[in-house]
């Protein structure tokens, strides 16, 4: 997040607000004219006057009692929620929850959501979290939490439902593509460690990175784990799933295998919005072959690296398309126990292209879901097969693999049975294999 101080942003409704405490329409407007007779135009002072009158009517004759604060809380909430689905005003709890959420452990679900349609949508469940672990996928639309409908409801209003004490339930019903009826998931609220960086090996000589969201660590930890395996002679990179998270890092990752070019741009209405991030070409691997893993829970930073790494040529993007949240947003404080969260700018990957609201389109389309008729030999007979086959007595054959003092264990080495339940990380090997042959070859 990038905290900004823009006053201006809330000169309107002070404005606004001056004229309802004085209490009059005609005054108002006066005192508007008097205030800024030349920055406000004529529809812009009505604009203000009409609000500040509804407030007036409200607070009179309302058939039950208002508090004003309240009111104009409500009305920001909703001014600013229309905006677009990303933007928000937060009151007080929500400022606090949102802090609390970039800190990188908080009480809750395990879920990103965002609006899609009007309609509460997860992006991507993290992994190893309560709702991961209780069947919540990407692309579920949340239709109650708990007997509370979510239409109309904001998304920080959903979240602030979904958070709660560890070790408290809720139930999320849900409609989910292909299902016929609406699901019930009941979650048990935990507290969420977001671990970001995985790492595996596969064959002995291929890298598997998983980054699972963007947090302050994700370049220092991706860095650590290539340290670990110097050795690899491919990576695929897995970001399915990933719903985002810091710009900077999304940078960072994607410079540590280009060392030129633009890895993206923002555009905003104002030009100190503008900004282009390059690569530099400190320490980049430009060299290693590589493969990255998206899907429909890949977002905002993960949509940023596997578009750049694309449009650079750098890597073969396998999976489904991607999310396709290519905003940004800054958060304004107000004072200091009120924020806003405001759409200030779009990215634009390395080609141009922006990858709002379209997302990021694979090289090779490949669907989630086991392996089906998988065969080992195609049906044909291998001489290993014989019964009375010779034995291979190659000292160098073993099925135990050992690189870089670690050893074949479910930990950090995926095995072929989990291969054959991921078509998708199963093509993303095949195309890698491929890659790495042409590169020994040149």
């Amino acid at each position: 997040m990038i905290n900004k101080s823009k006053p201006f942003i809330v000169t309107s409704l002070a404005i606004a607000l001056i004229s309802f405490y004085i209490g009059a329409e005609a005054q108002a407007e006066s005192n508007l004219q008097q205030t800024t007779p030349q920055q406000i135009s004529k529809d812009k002072l009505e604009a203000y006057i009409k609000f500040t009158k509804i407030l007036n009517l409200i607070e009179q004759e309302y058939v039950d009692e208002t508090n004003t604060t309240t009111l104009v809380d409500k009305a920001l909430k909703g001014l600013v929620g229309n905006l677009d689905a990303h933007s928000s005003y937060m009151d007080k709890k929500e400022y606090k929850d949102m802090n609390i959420q970039t800190k990188g452990e908080f009480g809750g679900l395990g879920i990103s959501v965002g609006m899609r349609d009007n309609l509460l949508t997860v992006i991507a469940p993290i992994q190893d979290t309560p709702a991961y672990k209780a069947g919540v996928k990407a692309g579920d639309v949340i239709i109650k939490l708990d007997d509370k409908a979510t239409m109309g409801m904001s998304i920080d209003e959903a979240v602030a439902i979904m958070r709660g004490k560890p070790g408290s339930s809720i139930k999320l019903t849900i409609v989910r593509k292909d299902n016929p009826k609406p699901l019930e998931i009941k979650v048990t609220r935990a507290i969420i460690k977001v671990q970001s960086v995985f790492a595996k090996q596969i064959s002995g000589d291929i890298l598997y990175i998983q980054v699972t969201s963007f947090d302050q660590k994700v370049v220092s930890d991706v860095k650590k784990v290539l340290k670990m395996y110097p050795k690899s002679k491919g990576i695929i990179l897995d970001l399915r799933n990933n719903p985002g998270g810091l710009l900077d890092q999304a940078v960072g990752l994607t410079d540590l295998f280009v060392d030129k070019g633009v890895i993206v741009s923002q555009k905003g209405r104002h030009s100190a919005e503008n900004i282009t991030y390059r690569a530099k070409a400190d320490a980049s691997d430009t060299k290693i072959p590589m493969v990255v893993l998206v899907d429909g829970g890949s977002a905002s930073a993960s949509e940023i690296v596997s578009g750049a790494l694309q449009d650079l040529d750098r890597a073969v993007v396998v999976g489904e398309k991607t999310f396709g949240k290519g905003s940004v947003q800054v958060i304004v404080p107000l004072g200091k126990e009120e924020g806003l969260r405001l759409t200030v700018a779009r990215y634009y990957l390395p080609s141009g292209r922006s990858i709002q609201a379209k997302g990021v389109e694979p090289d090779i389309i490949v669907h989630s879901g086991a392996i089906t008729n998988q065969t080992t030999n195609g049906g044909l007979i291998k001489e290993s097969e014989l019964s009375k086959h010779l034995t291979n007595t190659d000292s160098n054959t073993s099925k135990k693999v050992i690189q870089n003092g670690i050893s074949n264990n479910k930990e950090n080495v995926i095995t072929e049975t989990d291969i054959n339940k991921d078509a998708q990380l199963k093509s993303a090997i095949d195309i890698l294999k491929a890659l790495m042959i042409t590169a020994n070859r040149k």
